[in-house]
């Protein structure tokens, strides 16, 4: 039963975040920004589609980060993500980006994530 259970909700996800990303491409002027949570930590990356690089990372699990903050899945660990992404991005020139909050909804860390993002700057 329990198994049973598992394997539709990752199928549902999958479902989703595909379903997301058909609509969604990044671009090396307007990259897409991909957020993923773990139980523990929070990954943001940059990435150009048409190449397939990463233009730009940030998470929680960083070292930097978990020097000046003990705390990484709150909101506040996903406001200063998303601060530390987007200054990355704006030193390398990019202020307009695609955001994807991949299977995740909008609320919660995601939300706060978005939202530090355009408090800082960025444009989406």
């Amino acid at each position: 039963m329990f198994n049973k259970k598992t394997l539709l909700k990752a199928e549902s996800r999958k479902k989703i975040r595909k379903r997301i990303r058909k609509k969604i491409r990044g671009t090396a002027e307007r990259p897409r920004v991909f957020v993923f949570k773990s139980n523990r930590y929070l990954y943001t990356q940059a990435v150009d589609d048409s190449t397939g690089t990463i233009l730009a990372a940030a998470s929680s699990a960083e070292k930097g980060y978990r020097e000046k903050k003990k705390k990484t899945k709150n909101l506040e660990a996903s406001k200063t993500v998303g601060e530390l992404i987007a200054k990355r991005l704006i030193k390398k020139k990019i202020e307009i980006i695609v955001f994807d909050r991949g299977a995740y909804p909008y609320h919660g860390r995601v939300k706060a994530l978005a939202e530090a993002m355009r408090k800082e700057g960025l444009i989406f």
